[in-house]
């Protein structure tokens, strides 16, 4: 296959994120249009901004061991076409029961597109530049995310929530057309008969890469979830002066992300990098409490900062779980961290509304800088050079094939 396709591929992977972004973590931008009209309280607000992350907590176990099975392509299609539907029926509701219904489904066909499209750099590129890959790759998050913001508080002011809730659904629509006609699967290795690979989970790794990525979760849907509505609710402004300034703040973090991809390939690590921005997430969090507790309008300021800081270390944690997990395991092992990361995501909006509505977004952000903290600790940096030093294989430093068709990893 020749070289470039293959990035082609990972371009559409990444649209494909982008497109599923745009509605589960853009929910956020849709909060004080749908305070309006169905009357939320902001932790009212805070369940139906984690709906979708239910949805993808319940099924992308199941999404990827789909497509350890039959494949990338057929699974992010598919996803896709089903979170067109859901979020097509849900854009006239006004219950907020069937609403959060709906979200819960259209997130869980979303999942799927998490659990596959992270498959496709483990099987197109190499490891001495999965890690700028993987970054780019999860560009889509920041940047559907952006997409949302400039676009989402505009279109709900003009024709309401429930109709800019088309546009995702439109975006969802054409990019699974897209992923059809032009996504190959990834060659596979080929295995003995009657030979079975070995369970990554058998050892703790895994597990530690699974929870220290979990943690920072929390500061980045804490940023993500509250930023328009402190920005409209406590500092005055409007929303789509709001929604514009997030814009911004999301391509930063979208170059963060490429940024800290090609660190880790660079240093030969994905988990030093992301102990060392778990560090700086925690000092932006703790600014925060302290700016916001003294009215400082250097608050802005943070809000922007922790928008890049906390999105950075994401790319890191899914291309290390892609490693160790290996091609036999990766999906399932994706799926699994997806999991975790989207229990954190589906929980952190609604606790911190309630701790909000109670303390002030001080004494909030304050708490929320605690996880950070926990997530330098689990992040099992020793156990990747151990495994480095044993396997030096796992990130050579020769180029790719002339052809530019690295084999698929086997870790």
């Amino acid at each position: 296959m020749p070289k470039a396709n293959r990035w082609v591929i990972l371009s559409l992977g990444l649209l494909a994120q982008a497109a599923t972004c745009a509605f589960l973590y853009g929910i956020p931008m849709l909060v004080p249009q749908l305070r309006a009209e169905l009357h939320l309280s902001l932790t009212g607000s805070g369940v139906v901004v984690g709906a979708p992350a239910v949805g993808l907590l319940l099924t992308l176990i199941l999404w990827g061991a789909l497509a350890d099975r039959y494949g990338e392509r057929v699974v992010i299609a598919s996803g896709l076409l089903l979170a067109t539907i859901f979020l097509g029926l849900a854009a006239p509701v006004h219950s907020v029961g069937l609403l959060c219904l709906l979200f819960v489904l259209a997130g869980a066909s979303c999942a799927s597109v998490n659990a596959a499209s992270g498959r496709v750099v483990l099987g197109w590129f190499a490891a001495h530049e999965r890690g700028l890959a993987m970054g780019v790759r999860q560009t889509a998050q920041p940047l559907g995310v952006a997409f949302a913001a400039l676009v989402l508080p505009s279109a709900a002011q003009r024709w309401g929530a429930g109709r800019a809730l088309l546009i995702p659904a439109g975006a969802c629509a054409v990019i699974a057309l897209l992923v059809i006609l032009f996504v190959i699967d990834p060659p596979r290795a080929p295995r003995a008969p009657g030979v079975r690979t070995a369970n990554p989970y058998r050892t703790p790794t895994l597990y530690r890469v699974h929870a220290a990525s979990t943690m920072l979760v929390v500061p980045q849907f804490a940023v993500s979830a509250f930023s328009l509505v402190y920005l409209v609710s406590v500092r005055h402004w409007d929303a789509p002066a709001a929604g514009r300034l997030l814009f911004c703040a999301q391509v930063l973090g979208a170059a963060g992300r490429i940024a800290s991809g090609r660190w880790s390939d660079r240093v030969a690590s994905r988990l030093t990098p992301m102990r060392q921005l778990a560090i700086a997430s925690a000092l932006v969090m703790a600014a925060f409490a302290v700016g916001d507790a003294f009215s400082s309008p250097v608050v802005v300021v943070i809000l922007v900062i922790g928008a890049v800081v906390t999105v950075a270390d994401n790319g890191l944690a899914f291309t290390a779980v892609a490693e160790f997990g290996g091609s036999a395991w990766a999906g399932r092992a994706l799926g699994t961290h997806n999991t975790v990361q989207n229990l954190a995501s589906a929980l952190t909006p609604p606790l911190l509304g309630a701790l909000v509505t109670a303390h002030g977004y001080g004494w909030g952000f304050a708490v929320v800088a605690v996880f950070p903290l926990l997530a330098i600790v689990i992040t099992p940096v020793a156990d990747e050079r151990r495994r480095a030093a044993a396997v030096p294989a796992v990130m050579p430093v020769k180029p790719a094939s002339a052809a530019g068709d690295p084999a698929p990893a086997e870790s």
